[in-house]
């Protein structure tokens, strides 16, 4: 049992900064501010400082509006596809781990899907998408998606040149079905520059932490920047349609295009807060007669920290 208000109350804070802690550690990347003091002056450590600050509180101010976002999705029936393309380590997970952090998996749920198998390669090109789009009061947020075709299997060689022609003449037709059956396509392609593309894998390649994100695929991406280039200029000039639209996320600084994104997102629905029913805390129901069982020590896990 709470011992007392003061204490309930102390619980509830430290609960509280448990969960912000898990924001401050996804945000520590190569060297904490605090190393990184001796290399500049007061100012400037102060600025970074106060920087980030305001970053934190932009992003769970956002966070929030999303938990009113999901609440009408679900009240309203909505259904929403979100999809997010751009270069490798552009900054798409992390955008949709900010977007997903605080939700309902049940309401809000990511699809990144792996290479096909051999059944998959002789299915309609679209059908293993298709499995995953979202039933009425549900958000699902595709980590790359259908475009992987005018991307990376198009430059990879992984398809022939007639079936990405072929692609492009059904897309547009896909998602305008997808609109008119009641589900809002939203489309974002994160857009870096080569040198910014070419530190992140640096980063990725010497962060132990961080070396399953860089794949053979990722490395070979590097070499051939320019045909990346080519397919994405042509993949936006060609899907680019009034009822899914493309926007384009400036991604060299990641906490920025972070916010812009959610931000963007949040604008495109007329969404509002639902009214909640108050929620009041029943009373434990206690009998005499029950006696709790020792559970056998040797089961706990141990006690390291």
């Amino acid at each position: 049992m709470l011992d007392s208000h003061d204490d309930t109350m102390r619980r509830l804070h430290d609960d509280l900064l448990d969960g912000y802690d898990e924001e401050l550690e996804m945000e520590i990347e190569d060297r904490d501010l605090d190393e990184i003091g001796g290399t500049l002056d007061a100012d400037a450590l102060a600025r970074r400082k106060a920087a980030r600050r305001d970053y934190f509180r932009e992003l769970f101010r956002l966070q929030a509006e999303l938990v009113k976002l999901q609440d009408w999705v679900v009240a309203t029936g909505h259904k929403v596809v979100v999809v997010f393309e751009g270069r490798d380590a552009a900054g798409k997970g992390g955008v949709i781990k900010r977007i997903t952090q605080r939700l309902n998996p049940r309401v809000c749920r990511v699809v990144a899907l792996p290479a096909p198998n051999d059944r998959e390669r002789t299915q309609w090109y679209f059908q293993r998408y298709v499995q995953h789009l979202p039933a009425a009061g549900e958000i699902v947020l595709f980590d790359r998606s259908w475009y992987n075709r005018a991307g990376v299997e198009k430059v990879m060689g992984f398809c022939t040149d007639e079936q990405v022609e072929e692609f492009f003449r059904t897309v547009p037709e896909f998602e305008k079905m997808l609109v008119r059956s009641g589900i809002q396509l939203i489309k974002y392609w994160f857009s870096i520059s080569d040198e910014e593309q070419e530190l992140r894998f640096l980063g990725r390649i010497h962060d132990p932490l961080k070396q399953w994100k860089l794949s053979p695929m990722d490395l070979e991406s590097r070499r051939r920047w320019e045909l990346y280039t080519k397919a994405k200029e042509a993949m936006l000039e060609r899907t680019h349609i009034p009822e899914s639209p493309w926007w384009v996320v400036p991604a060299d600084d990641k906490k920025k295009a972070r916010l812009n994104c959610i931000h963007h997102l949040l604008s495109q629905m007329p969404f509002h807060e639902i009214e909640r029913p108050a929620i009041v805390l029943p009373e434990r129901v206690r009998h005499d007669g029950y006696r709790r069982h020792q559970v056998p020590g040797e089961i706990y896990v141990p006690q390291v920290y």
